[in-house]
């Protein structure tokens, strides 16, 4: 944990001091998650969570948007085998710490409004995860979870007065859950992210 504040903190000063303009704030948001899978049988839901942390745009026109977040996201896998006894439900729940290195841009920039587009990759670290046996006995644990994932991610913003709004989409590179007792069983995690935001310091 202490290394992802470092990493953090080290590439903030860093692309301060190579682009001066610099605007810090906070943001709370909704995130819909899915776990998706490469067994036919298993099938995976939408999951509900959130995610709170603290953003960077670090330049003008063109920026640096690094950010720190901690994002909670799962789902509910269901096996439906033709067996009953083959059958099960277990519920996935993780907390992660992710840091986003975003690129920006803004396609419209005033004293008022600003209107921009984002991407770049993502890293995201496992920081406590649980697994659940809703009905039945299911084959995934907590070990088969990857504790670093990747991610690449995008998305569109619109900045009024101090307040921040974001849309975006989060795609896994990585599997994310990976050999269940040898089954072969796979999964990507993505996530659908809205927040609002509140800027702290700096000018926009």
């Amino acid at each position: 944990m202490k290394k992802i504040f470092l990493l953090f903190t080290i590439v903030m000063l860093a692309t301060e001091l190579s682009y001066g303009q610099f605007a810090l704030g906070v943001k709370l948001g909704y995130n819909a998650s899915k776990l998706s899978t490469n067994v036919d049988t298993i099938k995976s839901q939408v999951n509900s969570g959130f995610h709170v942390g603290i953003w960077t745009h670090i330049g003008k026109r063109l920026y640096f948007a690094p950010e720190l977040l901690y994002t909670m996201s799962g789902t509910l896998f269901t096996s439906e085998g033709n067996l009953a006894a083959n059958q099960w439900q277990q519920k996935v729940t993780v907390g992660t710490m992710d840091v986003p290195l975003l690129l920006g841009f803004k396609i419209i920039h005033s004293s008022v409004i600003t209107w921009r587009i984002e991407v770049g990759p993502e890293a995201s670290f496992v920081v406590n995860k649980k697994v659940k046996d809703v009905s039945g006995t299911g084959t995934i644990n907590s070990a088969n979870i990857n504790t670093a994932n990747w991610y690449v991610l995008g998305g569109t913003g619109i900045d009024v007065l101090f307040l921040t709004f974001d849309i975006r989409y989060q795609y896994g590179l990585n599997q994310f859950i990976k050999d269940v007792n040898n089954s072969g069983l796979k999964s990507t995690n993505s996530l659908f992210l809205v927040s609002v935001g509140f800027r702290i310091f700096g000018s926009k």
